[in-house]
């Protein structure tokens, strides 16, 4: 009972930014997200009857103990689901900065849901591996599929899942990752969430202002405007992040080189260069571009940042399973 998967991380252009349920992570909002094929985790998964509990590690180091904890608790949806009490080997190979605001958890769930549910036999099809990656990472359900995918907020376990938008994205999008910080943040994505959710007085207006923003850039993806889908995202990105600045009390995922990389788009912009930004939870800037701008958006960015802290990303797959 052996397998291998392997998934790659996805960016939000439409965020979603807290949970109506922390259990089950069903969020407030719908979202939309671009795959990216340079941000990946591999998992193999083997259960062993030998084994009187579950045996964790990334990059070859066993896992904290909270993170074991909530690793052991998403391998018993796994045998619930196939009503057996087998542990598992499970081992991890990240190639994404964790804890970074580079959407780790998005491609360690997806890969994890994907080979833990082959290896225990599951048969799952997309949409219920959408479903089960959701419960480790919310970000993860819409890592099972490539290109651009949108996030079903739903009402219920069944209903909240995600579906591709458009897997095989041809038209020139990119983006390039300004590798910023990718020391682990010091608030968490999910504390964050919750902080906002309680304390902005703001948070009713922001799930207005996705469910505008998904339909405008559902359109923009189907006129395949890259400029549009990039004005949309970094209106969206800014928005979001208003909403820790409003928050009791106030944070920020941004530092002052985030701050610089995005004046640089700005700037690049004004020049007539068509690029923008946005960013998750971290200060890492990602930058939206066709694929036509990319050596001269390199060049810029190369002289603040170095040529080495910039990768570029095409849309990536969804997931693939490893012999």
């Amino acid at each position: 009972m052996f397998a291998s998967a392997r998934a790659h991380t996805n960016i939000a252009l439409i965020k979603y930014w807290g949970k109506k349920d922390q259990k089950l992570i069903l969020p407030y909002t719908d979202s939309l997200s671009l795959t990216l094929n340079e941000f990946y985790t591999t998992t193999s998964v083997q259960f062993d009857e030998q084994l009187t509990h579950d045996e964790f590690s990334i990059n070859a180091e066993p896992v904290s103990e909270h993170n074991q904890q909530k690793l052991a608790h998403f391998m018993d949806l796994i045998r619930n689901q196939r009503q057996f009490n087998l542990f598992a080997h499970v081992n991890s190979v990240n190639h994404v900065p964790i804890s970074a605001g580079l959407a780790s958890s998005s491609s360690a769930f997806a890969a994890l849901a994907a080979a833990a549910s082959k290896a225990a036999e599951l048969n799952l099809s997309a949409t219920e591996l959408s479903r089960l990656a959701r419960r480790g990472s919310g970000s993860a359900t819409r890592s099972i599929f490539g290109g651009l995918v949108e996030w079903h907020k739903g009402h219920d376990d069944k209903t909240s899942f995600a579906s591709p938008i458009d897997e095989q994205v041809d038209f020139g999008l990119e983006m390039i990752a300004i590798l910023i910080d990718t020391s682990v943040k010091k608030v968490s994505s999910r504390s964050g969430m919750q902080n906002v959710v309680a304390t902005s007085p703001y948070y009713p207006a922001w799930q207005e202002v996705v469910k505008n923003d998904m339909v405008a850039m559902k359109a923009a993806i189907l006129k395949k405007d890259i400029n549009l889908i990039g004005q949309i995202a970094e209106e969206n990105a800014m928005r979001m992040h208003a909403l820790t600045l409003s928050a009791q009390p106030s944070f920020t995922y941004f530092n002052a080189a985030s701050l610089t990389a995005m004046d640089m788009i700005h700037d690049l912009r004004s020049n007539g260069i068509n690029c923008y930004y946005t960013l998750d939870a971290g200060p890492n800037v990602k930058v939206i571009y066709h694929h036509q701008d990319r050596e001269v958006i390199l060049a810029a960015l190369s002289e603040q940042f170095g040529h080495n802290n910039l990768v570029v990303s095409q849309p990536g797959p969804g997931i693939q399973y490893l012999k």
